[in-house]
């Protein structure tokens, strides 16, 4: 919770694994923050489990396809490419990079025999959990190898651990750890089962296409006589003619009694001939001519089809599945005939039999989770809201134009009043205020569910699940579609190496095994945040590949979408693309230096500042000063505050101009927010007289000029794209002075840091002659 703006800094971003002209080039990286070179092995931070081997079988005939049309682009593959576009020889470390690649193609290999694509791979949330299926019932899929028996426990069946439990087989129990658990809709009083089992039931009004009261043979009827052409189809008494003729010929009377009446049975060719001359009697018939015979070779689609025009008129046709939604039947025939298996804000828990005993968790891809009443183990809500209470999206996602402005947030500290603020009044109170301030991002913190509020949402229990403290799904997709009306691009943090350790919300020995979603021993516990670890605070390989894999993933479904990491060791290849070595980030942010800019100033006296480290400084002398609240005290010296308030804008402007490509503002930092955040916690006695933001500031004295000159320097940006139009050109550097000149685009900047002197006729180098149109800073 630093008080100043933080830094982003942008590179060249990965090449996406989608065509080029699909994604948009950020801006270019800046190299006052670049350090991509750096040989050193140092901390990063991702997940994953240990890597397999590669397998031994060869490639699908699409998987081939899939894997000689990557990456896509003409680039070619280089695990340590990005070491040779900076000139930096270092064998250690570029043997690891050689050796992570291998790891990541086995990694790869092994996600594509498996899965289909990328898409396939990242669609678990839409499987995992719990999720109401189109045939009456409700569907519950978990992952928990080190489970002996699972089942679902709620209020919807009285908290009974075998009512509704896994089967054995595939659709209760597979070979892979995956337990799947059918909750079936109850028939009211008087209710007759449907008549056909695949019977499908809108569950929403608004795509109703049913209870019209169409009989299913009418259905396939009119299905026939759209998709079939006049002798395409034979005529048929019933559906089971064919099936019935076949099982008279082999079961009937006049079939074999004995194995010597039945004979050899021919060979597949023979007995296809044999067909193939009964059908010459039918000449009026039209139907395809295929010729089907088993020679030995692998099978392929395209050669079975003999005759070409047959094969192109079936692959012209579109399967009437109009017909088949209109069989299904509406929202108001399923509540008529069924009570449903769970209701919406049902209560729910998954119960486990493990070999150290039973065991109730909270599913891991719950998307609501409520604290129970003493606050000890929490509960998953089932969240499905009936059609008219459910949120409906209005605006679509924005899209960056020029750079970054992103104004990161806490909602729980958003308000004025000491408690916890909530979704909706974020959405009514701050969503304009950073609208009116000129950013066109937020980034949310702390919005993945966690136990502990004064961790600042950094002990995450529930990854797939908004914190219930601050409101319902529904009130954060309101957040999110208000911000993306208003021109907002919404970003969230997510922290993968502050998983909760607590075993009864989180996900530590989530089905009694250490290692089911971390790494066992000390490699799965972080011993500076008692956090659990996908990862470790070593380098870890398998951390690495899951960011690669991520990224890949992220920006080939998504090639719009922002990724961002926030490493405090300036590890070497980050923003890379992925295919030459790197992590394939679009941006990096690095806490380090300001917190050196800090130490700088608390021990450093102003005039023996250096220019060299002041042009990447952070926190001021007057952010020291408002932070410790001194502004409001009579006895500090007009002077002083107004020294103050002009080395913070002076900060803020070079730290801006500066930066590479984008720029973070915690919340309140843009008028100088008074006094250090502190969430409650036992140490001050759970109070929330610093978890707040004093908002009544913005309309008084210094905070209000503060955040005007805040304000003035975003819309600066946003009509000139300052910073997404290249990196700084230092031109000007004077540690006896204290001047610093620098160009970046059409703008030339100088700032004067000395604290007693001011200059005159002061000379500064240009790349270009001419007269240029000074503006002063304010006071």
């Amino acid at each position: 919770m630093d008080s100043c703006a933080l830094f982003l800094s942008t590179p060249r971003p990965p090449p996406p694994l989608v065509p080029a002209h699909r994604r948009r080039p950020l801006a270019s990286r800046s190299g006052l923050r670049r350090r991509e070179g750096c040989p050193c092995s140092c901390a990063s931070s991702s997940s994953s489990s240990g890597r397999a081997g590669s397998q031994d079988r060869p490639p699908r005939p699409w998987q081939q396809k899939q894997r000689t049309q990557r990456p896509g682009r003409g680039e070619a593959i280089d695990p340590v490419g990005f070491l040779a576009k900076h000139g930096i020889s270092d064998r250690a470390f570029a043997q690891f990079l050689r050796d992570r690649y291998k790891a990541l193609k086995d990694r790869r290999w092994e996600l594509h025999s498996r899965l289909i694509d990328l898409k396939e791979a990242s669609s678990g949330f839409e499987l995992m959990g719990m999720h109401r299926h189109r045939q009456h019932r409700v569907d519950f899929m978990e992952w928990a190898p080190g489970a002996r028996y699972c089942s679902v426990v709620g209020d919807f069946n009285q908290w009974s651990t075998t009512e509704n439990c896994a089967r054995e087989g595939h659709l209760g129990h597979d070979d892979f750890g995956y337990w799947t658990i059918i909750l079936e809709d109850k028939l009211r009083e008087g209710q007759e089962p449907d008549e056909y089992y695949f019977q499908e039931y809108n569950y929403a009004d608004d795509y109703d296409k049913g209870d019209n009261g169409v009989d299913v043979e009418e259905l396939i009827h009119r299905m026939n006589e759209e998709y079939w052409e006049p002798g395409e189809i034979k005529s048929q008494k019933s559906r089971l003619e064919v099936v019935a003729k076949l099982y008279e010929q082999m079961f009937g009377p006049n079939g074999p009694q004995t194995e010597e009446e039945l004979g050899d049975i021919p060979d597949a060719e023979t007995r296809y001939n044999e067909w193939k001359a009964l059908q010459k009697d039918d000449s009026a018939s039209l139907l395809p001519c295929y010729d089907i015979i088993d020679n030995g070779q692998e099978f392929d689609i395209f050669n079975v089809a003999t005759d070409r025009v047959s094969f192109e008129k079936f692959q012209g046709k579109s399967p009437p599945l109009a017909y088949w939604v209109e069989m299904r039947k509406g929202r108001k025939a399923w509540l008529e005939k069924y009570v449903p298996a769970i209701s919406h804000k049902d209560k729910y828990r998954v119960y486990f039999n493990t070999p150290d005993g039973g065991l109730e968790r909270i599913p891991a891809w719950a998307t609501y989770v409520l604290p129970d009443a003493e606050g000890k183990q929490s509960y998953a809500v089932h969240w499905d809201p009936p059609p008219e209470e459910i949120y409906k999206w209005r605006f679509e996602r924005p899209k960056v134009k020029g750079s970054l402005r992103i104004y990161e947030c806490h909602v729980g500290i958003s308000g004025s009043e000491q408690k916890i603020s909530s979704f909706q009044e974020f959405t009514s109170n701050v969503l304009p205020h950073i609208k009116d301030a000129g950013y066109n991002a937020i980034q949310l913190i702390g919005i993945v569910e966690h136990k502990d509020y004064s961790s600042v949402g950094y002990k995450v229990t529930n990854y797939f699940s908004v914190s219930s403290r601050f409101g319902s799904p529904d009130d954060f997709k309101k957040l999110v579609d208000e911000a993306h009306g208003l021109g907002l691009v919404v970003l969230l943090d997510i922290v993968h190496s502050y998983a909760s350790a607590d075993e009864l919300v989180g996900l530590s020995l989530f089905d009694g095994s250490n290692d089911c979603y971390f790494h066992s021993g000390k490699r799965g516990h972080h011993k500076y945040w008692g956090t659990r670890m996908y990862y470790n605070q070593y380098v870890d390989e398998d951390a690495l590949i899951y960011l690669i894999i991520a990224n890949e993933m992220l920006h080939e479904l998504h090639p719009d979408i922002i990724t961002i990491a926030e490493d405090a060791t300036f590890y070497p290849g980050l923003c890379e693309p992925t295919t030459q070595g790197g992590l394939g980030f679009d941006y990096w942010v690095n806490l380090s230096i300001p917190e050196m800019w800090l130490w700088h100033l608390e021990n450093v006296p102003e005039q023996e500042w250096s220019m060299n480290k002041s042009i990447s400084g952070r926190k001021s002398f007057a952010e020291i000063i408002l932070y410790e609240g001194k502004c409001s005290n009579s006895s500090v010296d007009n002077d002083l505050i107004f020294r103050a308030s002009s080395l913070l804008n002076i900060i803020k402007l070079i730290t801006f101009t500066t930066s590479g490509g984008a720029y973070l503002n915690f919340i309140g930092n843009e008028f100088a927010h008074p006094k250090r955040i502190e969430f409650p916690m036992s140490s001050n006695d759970y109070s929330f007289c610093l978890a707040n933001r004093q908002w009544k500031l913005l309309d008084k004295g210094v905070h209000k000029h503060i955040f005007n000159f805040d304000k003035d320097i975003m819309n600066l940006d946003g009509k000139e794209r300052l910073i997404s139009g290249g990196s700084p050109i230092v031109h000007h550097c004077d540690d006896t002075s204290m001047i610093i000149s620098f160009t970046r685009g059409p703008f030339l900047f100088v700032f004067n840091f000395n604290p007693d002197a001011s200059y005159q006729l002061y000379s500064v180098g240009v790349d270009e002659a001419g007269e240029y149109q000074g503006k002063r800073t304010p006071p």
